[in-house]
Formats: structure tokens, sequence, C-alpha cells
């Protein structure tokens, strides 16, 4: 009994088990990040119909007034959710990690930033960061589609 538990074990250490092993606890974690995505989702979906919902009965005479930022924000967070999960769940497909996704999530996430920003309460400089994210992300993004589409023509 003990020999084969050392066996199983010594067989795990070497590369093929081990990376074997290590596959099987990705796809483990993966799947459990895709619920807890799910949960968030939903989650942020009720918040937005709270808001909604809020901002309809509490203000009747200007709907949307003062609260439509928010309500951008809120509706922005699910939208980053989604991506979020659309990220895991093409990781559960090919085990790869898809940039040009990762990036496109990035984008709405510092959108959302600057959609809900106050500008009575934030400093220049975090406004000129705002814009360097969004320049670097915007590079990147054409980038990875010009050698995308790149391939695609070599194909």
């Amino acid at each position: 009994m003990i020999k084969k538990v050392l066996r199983t074990l010594v067989n795990i250490w070497k590369n093929d088990g081990f990376l074997h092993a290590i596959t099987k606890v990705e796809t483990i974690l993966a799947k459990v990040l895709s619920l807890i995505m799910i949960v968030v989702i939903i989650v942020a979906t009720i918040d937005l119909i709270r808001v909604v919902i809020m901002d309809l009965v509490l203000e009747p005479i200007s709907p949307f007034g003062r609260g439509l930022f928010e309500i951008f924000g809120v509706f922005l967070n699910v939208l980053i959710a989604l991506e979020i999960l659309d990220n895991v769940t093409a990781y559960l497909r090919k085990h790869v990690i898809q940039v040009e996704l990762v990036i496109v999530t990035s984008l709405v996430a510092v959108a959302r930033k600057i959609i809900i920003l106050d500008l009575d309460k934030t400093s220049g400089i975090s406004i000129i960061g705002l814009g360097v994210a969004i320049f670097a992300l915007s590079i990147s993004y054409w980038i990875i589609r010009a050698s995308h589409q790149q391939n695609f023509n070599d194909h």
C-alpha cells in the first residue's frame, strides 16, 4: 500500500505527470472562477435593476437625472464581469489566455472609470494616468489586431 502511494507520488513529480496534475488544478480553478463570476454577474445585474428602479421611483420628475452616471457605472460593471467570464470560459475551452480579450476588457474598465469620474475630486495626474492607460491599451489592441490580420492573410 505504501509502495503504491510512493510510486504514484514519484510518477506525479515526473514531467508528464506533474504537468497533467497542474492542468487538472488549473481546470478546476477556472471552473470555480466561472461559477464565482456567474454569481457576481447575477448580483451586479440585480444591483443594476435596483439602481434603475430607485432612480425612476425616487425621482419620477427627472428620470435618470443625477443617477445616469451611476447607472452607466453599474451597467459597465455587469459588462466587465461578463467579459471576465468570457476570458475564463475561453481559457477553459482552449487553455490559452486570449490577450485581445483581456485588452478589450481592460479598455472597458478604464472607460467605465472615465465615465463615472468626478472631475472636481480627481487630480490632474490621475486624469493623465487614465489617458496614458487608454493610449497604451489602444496601441496594444491595435498591435494584436494587426498581427492577427497578418496571420490571417498569411494563411
